[in-house]
């Protein structure tokens, strides 16, 4: 009997995460990175907020909220979905992103299959402390995993940008606000650095 995928929903927040197919990684050099969040921010910033990123070698975790449906009604391709169609079209544009991502890295290590694993995982954050644990988990995934010893150390997570005056297309006042400020952020986050907790399964 097949497993029930979880909707995609306007105004829901979800943690949606993936990882390599195989033992290959994601992302080899800077440059990948870099290019992995342009085609983020082309496919994914008209539908959703981003409220935490971290891209890993092997892996990534992206904590969204999808945008109105008002809001939505605006997008070319968009005007009238509702319901399971919206939810299909909202999983589509995750497929894009990684599909055009996968061409290209494709093409530039001369390399052929899929690169990703076939479904992305997503679950609904609808808890409180859910959310709260989330954003400090998915910043914290480059110390849990050894690949440095300071949050501030590894620069492909939005952790530096909701410490940075500059602006962004991160959703960081409503998770400062959450958090009560810029001290109560650093000092959760600092605390959950040695806690091991699992959001994947």
């Amino acid at each position: 009997m097949p497993v029930s995928r979880i909707l995609l929903q306007p105004e829901m927040i979800y943690h949606i995460w993936t990882h390599a197919s195989g033992s290959e990684n994601l992302f080899r050099s800077e440059e990948n990175y870099n290019y992995f969040l342009q085609k983020y921010t082309q496919h994914i910033y008209p539908i959703a907020e981003t409220y935490a990123y971290c891209l890993m070698p092997n892996h990534l975790h992206l904590m969204v909220k999808f945008r109105s449906s008002l809001e939505l009604s605006t997008l070319q391709g968009f005007e009238t979905l509702e319901g399971l169609e919206l939810s299909k079209k909202f999983s589509r544009q995750f497929s894009n992103l990684f599909n055009g991502y996968t061409q290209a890295y494709n093409k530039m290590y001369s390399r052929r299959g899929s690169l990703f694993i076939p479904r992305f995982k997503r679950k609904h954050i609808d808890s409180e402390d859910y959310f709260t644990s989330l954003i400090a988990y998915i910043h914290n995934n480059p110390v849990h995993h050894g690949f440095v010893k300071e949050l501030s150390d590894w620069p492909y997570s939005s952790w530096n940008s909701y410490l940075s005056e500059r602006s962004s297309r991160l959703a960081k006042e409503v998770g400062l606000s959450w958090f009560g400020g810029v001290d109560e952020f650093v000092d959760f986050h600092l605390k959950m650095k040695d806690v091991i907790i699992l959001f994947e399964g």
